[in-house]
This record gives structure tokens, C-alpha cells and sequence, in this order.
């Protein structure tokens, strides 16, 4: 069955050709199993969503909501963005992450007493806590609730075993 004279080659290629068969089944039954699982959910390419987890290896989507807005000079707290993802770890080990909260109002609003949610946040790594401080369980408050312009961000690295979940819970529009 071999064309090869060598019957070592042949060898060869046959494991590659059962290896390359055997790791496409797994793919394709993964895809089918996740459409199959879930036939009303949106499947979302990979490229599309961002590493999100403890191990850092878990998958996440995060989608940034907008609302329909009536004026121009309206403010929010849909303005504010959080963007957080995986940094270098700490000689220890730990994980840490970059967290960037952005004011994207595009009336030139500037938003202050910024609140997120943040569960019992914590961190390894000291935080300036006139960027982000936690105040009580689930209410962190962000430069010192002082104003943030339009189109500035601020931002800080914190270090845990996971990352937080942090979400913009309230802030004063200016």
C-alpha cells in the first residue's frame, strides 16, 4: 500500500496522517457539540473575545453595552469603560492585571464620584489608593472620586490568584 521503498517513511506518515485526522475530530466535535448544546446562543469567534479568568487561559466575552441617547449633553455611567487584562506575573507567582477605566462621553462631559462594583477586591500589590481604593464590599471608589475628562483614562495593576469582575455601579456627571 506504501509507494515508499523506505518502509520507515511510510510509517512516519501514516502516524501523521492518523494524528492530523484524530486532532481535526476533536475540533469539529467541539464546535458541533458547543452548537448543539446551545443552539439560541450567538457562537463568537475567538479572536473576538478576551482572556478573562484565574488561569488565564479561561475565555470570557465582555461586551460594552451602549444606549440610545436623546441630546447631545447627556452623561452616563455607560461613558465610563473598564478595560482589565493579564500582566506579568509577580516573582511570587501571582497573577497580575492591568485595569484602565476610560471616559468615552462624547459631549465632553467629565464624570466624577466614579463607583465600581468589585466584590471583596483585593490585592498583592499595593494600589495608590487615591486611583482605586476598595470602600466596602462591592463599592470601589476611583481617583479619589475626583473628575475624570473626557477621553482621559486612568489606570493601576493589582495582583490575586483571579481576576475581578469590575463594573461601573455610579457616577457624578460634571
Amino acid at each position: 500500500m506504501c509507494l515508499y521503498k523506505r518502509s520507515g517513511s511510510c510509517s512516519v506518515w501514516l502516524a501523521q496522517a492518523l494524528y492530523l485526522v484524530f486532532v481535526l475530530s476533536f475540533i469539529i466535535h467541539g464546535i458541533v457539540a458547543e452548537v448543539i448544546e446551545s443552539p439560541t446562543q450567538q457562537v463568537t469567534s475567538r479572536k473576538l473575545i478576551a482572556s478573562n479568568g484565574a488561569d488565564g487561559n479561561s475565555i470570557k466575552e465582555k461586551s460594552i453595552k451602549r444606549t440610545a441617547r436623546m441630546g447631545i449633553d447627556t452623561c452616563s455611567k455607560d461613558d465610563v469603560v473598564i478595560y482589565q487584562g493579564a500582566t506579568t506575573p509577580l516573582p511570587s507567582g501571582i497573577p497580575t492585571y492591568t485595569v484602565q477605566i476610560l471616559n468615552t462621553c462624547m459631549s465632553g462631559c467629565a464624570v466624577s464620584d466614579i463607583h465600581l462594583s468589585c466584590g471583596w477586591f483585593s490585592s498583592a500589590r499595593l494600589i495608590n489608593p487615591t486611583v482605586f481604593r476598595r470602600l466596602r464590599y462591592d463599592d470601589c471608589l476611583v481617583n479619589d472620586g475626583g473628575p475624570l475628562g473626557s477621553g482621559q483614562s486612568i489606570s493601576f495593576e493589582y495582583a490575586n490568584t483571579y481576576q475581578y469582575p469590575l463594573d461601573v455601579s455610579s457616577v457624578v456627571c460634571n
